[in-house]
């Protein structure tokens, strides 16, 4: 089942998960995910695909009438229960690596 594979945890992806994780029954847009990772909107939507395509991530399209707004629909994303704690135990196993040594870590194991 694709909702099963585990992302790579670049810095970028973690930064995403971290944000997400802040509070993790909000809803975010794009924006505001890149804001609080710190990250460019073309670094942060490549990613969220990602994490939606395994099942990580659920989205959902605002309802709204964008010439009334004077603004594009936003796509709000939250992590999903599995996705809540798979995110969680796999920035603990990021956070875990780079902070051992690499002669600790075992062979062919990325920091």
């Amino acid at each position: 089942m694709e909702g099963r594979r585990t992302p790579r945890m670049t810095i970028p992806t973690q930064l995403v998960l971290r944000a997400l994780l802040a509070d993790p029954t909000k809803e975010l847009y794009g924006v505001e995910i890149g804001a609080a990772a710190g990250l460019p909107s073309g670094t942060i939507h490549p990613i969220l695909a990602r994490l939606e395509g395994v099942g990580w991530l659920s989205s959902r399209w605002e309802d709204i009438d964008p010439r009334a707004e004077g603004r594009p629909a936003r796509r709000y994303y939250q992590l999903t229960p599995d996705g809540l704690q798979l995110a969680r135990a796999a920035l603990a196993r990021a956070w875990s690596a780079t902070a051992r040594p690499a002669w600790l870590r075992p062979l062919g194991e990325e920091p």
